[in-house]
């Protein structure tokens, strides 16, 4: 009786070692899947924007009239796409994924990949001042949620393939394996599982061993040298001036979608938009896009800080959280992590110009530009660590990594404390 017992149990416990190794070696394949194909649409979006954005870009540049023509021809068009296309339902962005992680039951549904691919490309190549990176969040996340439903072996696996899915996207935006991981737990996660870190870690390898076989480059070709010991103090300020900001950047967020959720007739709201973008590209082309043209064009700059050059700095980081505010209000499709990034490049500028103009105390604006933008975006989404390696990646550089973890750590306490909220977690009942 008891060998019988001692056999049935050893059976018993060689079936469940037999599962639990076809269920890792699916979930390996499936990450793998999942992988590829969010790193290929990463890159794809990535690679098409940039393309047509700089083509459009420089057609506004020669012709002015079209900074009329392009918001409302784009936004129309979204408009049009959602309600013929894509089941009259409107983006929400990353709120989405945490419905879907949240609930057993809701899934995000297949149509959200085009729709996001889409509409955020249309968002940014016509002027809408906000970026492709949360569109490329959505859809890659909408990968790993329709793997998970395929087979019912992946039902308890649905946050970590979605999880895996928005961390190759994020690989293939930025470049940073690292960044992608982090985002996927600092965001939407927020915990650590034994199959999250396999298929995290699969799918974003992939990704890079993708932008290595095409032999990406990083987004911003700069050159850091150093940094001093001396240059703290000034960091420190400039994390205190990210946080405030990046507050303002979510209040304006806030604010503008709850005013146009009051109009009742979408046209108008697409009007209002279109008005209020073009009226502002055409006084600042810097905003429109995703803004990284402008980036680029004021690296490196040690320009004497006048009153004029300050009071446009001044102006476009005001303006830029209005215009992307009302660019997704009016139906643009996109988020705060291109504008966080353009935000911090010109607050550090700015913060580096005077203090060199009239305080003559000899900073590298170059270190508070890439600061900045990590800081920034540390303060909006409340993710520092994906922020300090995601600026890293961009810039392929580790120069600045301590300063950079630093001050991103000042900047998200120093807005947790003003508004605890980010664009991700506020109530409605939380606007005021």
């Amino acid at each position: 009786m008891r060998i019988f017992k001692f056999i049935v149990m050893n059976k018993t416990a060689q079936i469940k070692k037999n599962h639990q190794l076809i269920k890792l070696r699916k979930l390996v394949i499936v990450s793998i899947l999942i992988g590829f194909l969010s790193a290929f649409l990463g890159i794809s979006l990535k690679k098409i924007t940039e393309y047509y954005e700089e083509i459009f870009f420089h057609e506004v540049s020669v012709h002015p009239i079209f900074y009329l023509i392009f918001p409302v021809f784009g936004l129309s068009v979204i408009y049009f796409l959602r309600q013929y296309l894509f089941k009259k339902k409107e983006n929400k962005g990353i709120k989405e994924v945490f419905e879907s992680t949240e609930s057993k039951s809701k899934n995000l549904p297949s149509y959200k990949i085009p729709s996001h691919f889409i509409n955020g490309l249309l968002t940014v190549i016509f002027g809408g001042s906000t970026g492709i990176e949360v569109s490329t969040v959505v859809a890659t996340a909408t990968i790993g949620s329709v793997a998970h439903e395929k087979e019912n072996i992946f039902r308890q696996y649905k946050t970590e393939l979605i999880c895996a899915g928005v961390a190759a996207g994020v690989t293939a935006l930025f470049s940073s394996p690292i960044a992608g991981i982090l985002f996927a737990f600092e965001v939407i996660s927020r915990k650590v599982t034994k199959a999250f870190i396999i298929s995290n870690v699969i799918a974003v390898s992939i990704a890079f061993c993708l932008l290595t076989i095409l032999k990406e480059e990083p987004l911003f070709a700069v050159s850091i040298e150093t940094w001093n010991l001396k240059a703290i103090p000034y960091f420190i300020l400039l994390g205190i001036l990210a946080g405030i900001n990046s507050v303002y950047l979510t209040r304006c967020v806030l604010f503008f979608k709850s005013q146009f959720g009051k109009i009742d007739t979408h046209y108008y709201k697409i009007l209002i938009g279109s008005v209020v973008l073009s009226v502002s590209l055409f006084i600042f082309p810097q905003l429109y896009g995703e803004g990284y043209h402008a980036i680029k064009g004021i690296f490196g700059t040690q320009t004497q800080l006048t009153v004029t050059l300050g009071l446009t700095f001044i102006a476009i980081l005001i303006l830029k959280p209005i215009v992307t505010s009302i660019t997704l209000a009016s139906g643009g499709d996109g988020g705060v992590f291109a504008p966080s990034l353009f935000i911090g490049a010109f607050l550090g500028l700015l913060l580096a110009s005077v203090l060199n103009s009239f305080f003559h105390v000899n900073v590298l604006p170059i270190n508070f530009m890439i600061i900045g933008m990590a800081a920034v975006l540390s303060a909006s989404i409340h993710a520092p660590f994906t922020a300090i390696f995601l600026v890293c990646g961009l810039t392929n550089d580790y120069t600045l990594f301590f300063p950079i973890l630093v001050v991103c750590l000042i900047s998200k306490y120093t807005a947790k404390t003003i508004y605890p909220y980010t664009v991700y977690s506020y109530s409605p009942s939380l606007i005021k």
